[in-house]
């Protein structure tokens, strides 16, 4: 039976299945249909000829939830708060993007001010009430908002994290009043203090059930349809998977599902390896993410921003993202310089070389452009490489630049812009890149990476097998996990073990519950308790691991040593003689994902792998370029820049002076001067 992994991107979609009878895999990638991108999961699975009814898991990540959110484009929604909070999620926390633009605009608010609401009724930050709950308000507000025809409501009251009993009686009075309605408490996804971070991630939840439940249920019928008799599987931002079922009550959880397999690939490159400290890139046709795996896990933030001042603060993996892709369009800005991004043609209508109606020049035909794509995208498509070249040489013409110049200047723009990104990812987390082995994913990730990783002093690349449908292979080498939370403040010292006790234990209990419901059997489940911790004083915390079993007074100076120790990986620096806090106690319960783990290793047919060559060009020159086909590359195999390695769903771009050999998993070893 079949193991399939999908990834639904911005421009593909991407495949790969393994068959635990046989050990073979397959891969396909086809372009994303936009408008209804599970008609592109079954197009995938159509080009790799896997019927529904032979699939024994399938695995989907998707960027169905980020797009939505992205484009505003969800049913209408509203927001009911306490009393004064109405504009806590467009005031946000008073933090300028850019210090000295007069002129910057605030992004367009998830909920508009005509679609939140207030309620009199008040609790303390201990739980206890200060003023009860107008009842007859929230009454009457379930039938305004059914007239409005609302689909979703996030219900946000002050203080909630400490004591939900208003939030649950709210939602009661609204499914007498409006049973059809979804309803998201913040107090159950996540209850934390700071209420602009859980007002914003309990807005997202709001917004995303009916989308994300709709999609699902469009997926899910379709798989039947075709004979589908196994298990839908959700891949999380967390680096986790969950059940279906549970991703639809929990979809604030989906919003980096997509590059979430990424990360998955390299936990497997790093286990398989031995490489300790990996930077995942992933470069797709609209966005490139960089993230940091670390001793075989991916690190976690609990401060995402999905835009400026709209925070996520579940933990998900720490990805950035930015607008640097195959499809970036190239254009001048208003001082005639130019700018590659973050503006994509994605797939449709695409860049101008794929003959789909594109019009603006981008990156993908600039690499076309100077030799280095394959022009039928290993007969996926034909491109038309005089197109590319008018376009490109019409842009060129504004900044005085023939079309080679602006071709290459297009490429080195793109590469800067994504090594930012990496930049971003390893200051905030205080780690030196030339500690790092750079992980190339993506169909146009290696074609850039070199480039990428020179002007990041990164002395080594890994570019695997599979990097063309990395999020997809990731998908089935990841795990079942759930990150759980729960609201517990005071210093370590003066600390109530009996109450933290009582709040692991539940937690474990609701995280054995969650793994049931995923079909984890008991003697499959791990769980590892953490905390958020900080200095008394600080205003942010560290996500620092617990020991497990009973806590006690004696266990005081073991938890403060763990958080010294993450404080100082974290910043830098530690201060043992500074007292510490607890802000949040949390637990990751994490399922093992019963299929086989490792694939095989490609059989070759002993053919010389160098299939010719052609010219491409580096540095304002054309240089006579060997060119590789990736799949009949053998162990030990050599290769020298420049060249050009082509695989079925990627290519690989070697310039001058770098080299690469094959490992025994098949991997292309980069080094680079």
């Amino acid at each position: 039976m079949w193991h399939v992994g999908i990834d639904v991107g911005g421009t593909f979609t991407d495949l790969f299945a393994f068959d635990s009878r046989s050990g073979k895999s397959r891969t396909s990638k086809v372009l994303t249909i936009k408008h209804d991108r599970a008609e592109g999961v079954f197009n995938a699975l159509k080009a790799a000829d896997i019927p529904a009814a032979t699939i024994d898991t399938l695995v989907h990540g998707s960027t169905t939830a980020t797009n939505a959110l992205v484009e505003r484009s969800y049913p209408p929604a509203a927001m009911i708060t306490t009393e004064g909070f109405r504009d806590v999620i467009e005031i946000g926390r008073q933090r300028r993007k850019d210090l000295f633009d007069l002129h910057q605009q605030r992004p367009e608010p998830i909920i508009p001010r005509r679609q939140r609401f207030t309620v009199p009724g008040r609790l303390g930050a201990d739980g206890s009430e200060i003023a009860p709950l107008d009842e007859t308000r929230i009454r009457e507000l379930a039938r305004r908002l059914k007239a409005m025809e609302i689909a979703s409501i996030a219900i946000c009251f002050i203080n909630a994290y400490s004591n939900p009993v208003h939030e649950k009686r709210a939602r009661d009075i609204l499914h007498q009043e409006y049973p059809d309605c979804f309803v998201a408490l913040s107090s159950e996804t996540v209850p934390k203090l700071r209420e602009h971070g859980r007002f914003m991630t309990t807005v997202v939840r709001a917004v995303l059930l009916p989308v994300m439940s709709s999609y699902y249920s469009r997926l899910n019928q379709g798989l039947l349809d075709d004979g589908f008799t196994g298990t839908l599987l959700v891949l999380k931002s967390n680096g986790g998977m969950m059940g279906v079922e549970l991703a639809r009550e929990r979809p604030e959880e989906l919003v980096e599902s997509g590059p979430a397999g990424g990360v998955a690939y390299a936990r497997y490159l790093s286990e398989h390896t031995g490489l300790s400290k990996i930077i995942h890139t992933d470069m797709g046709g609209t966005t490139f993410d960089a993230s940091i795996v670390e001793d075989g896990y991916g690190l976690i933030t609990h401060d995402y921003d999905l835009e400026w001042e709209m925070p996520i603060i579940i933990p998900m993996l720490d990805i950035r993202s930015v607008g640097a892709g195959g499809g970036s369009i190239a254009w001048i800005d208003a001082g005639g310089s130019l700018r590659v991004g973050p503006q994509s043609a994605g797939a449709d209508p695409g860049p101008v070389c794929y003959q789909r109606g594109g019009n603006a020049a981008t990156v993908t035909d600039a690499n076309l452009l100077l030799g280095r794509l394959e022009p039928t995208l290993g007969g996926k498509l034909i491109l038309d490489n005089a197109a590319a070249e008018r376009v490109v040489a019409r842009l060129g013409e504004k900044i005085n630049l023939s079309a080679l110049e602006a071709a290459e200047a297009i490429i080195s723009i793109c590469c800067e812009n994504m090594a930012q990104a990496i930049k971003l990812v390893l200051i905030d987390r205080g780690r030196d890149p030339r500690d790092f082995v750079l992980a190339s994913f993506g169909g146009a990730g290696a074609m850039h990476a070199c480039v990428i990783a020179r002007a990041m002093s990164i002395p080594k690349i890994i570019v695997p097998t599979h990097a063309g449908v990395a999020s997809a292979f990731g998908a089935i080498a990841m795990d079942l996990r759930h990150d759980l939370e729960a609201f517990y403040y005071g210093p370590v010292d003066d600390a109530d073990f009996d109450q933290l006790n009582i709040l692991y234990d539940e937690l474990e209990t609701r995280g054995r519950e969650l793994l049931g419901r995923d079909g984890v059997a008991e003697e499959d489940m791990v769980l590892r308790r953490n905390a958020q911790m900080r200095y008394i004083g600080q205003f942010w915390e560290v996500l620092t691991p617990l020991p497990a079993g009973k806590l006690g007074h004696a266990s005081i100076a073991g938890i403060n040593e763990c958080f010294h120790a993450e404080h100082k990986t974290e910043h830098g620096v530690s201060s043992p003689n500074f007292a510490v806090e607890f802000v949040s106690v949390g637990l990751t319960a994490t399922g093992r994902f019963k299929s086989a783990r490792k694939f095989e290793v490609r059989q070759r047919d002993g053919a010389d792998p160098q299939t010719g060559s052609r010219p491409v060009y580096f540095d304002g020159e054309w240089h006579d370029t060997s060119v590789y086909e990736g799949e009949r590359l053998g162990l030990g195999v050599q290769i020298e820049g420049p060249a050009v390695v082509e695989y079925s769903h990627s290519g690989t771009v070697l310039p001058p002076n770098s080299s690469a050999v094959v490992d025994n998993m098949d991997n292309l070893i980069i080094s680079v001067e």
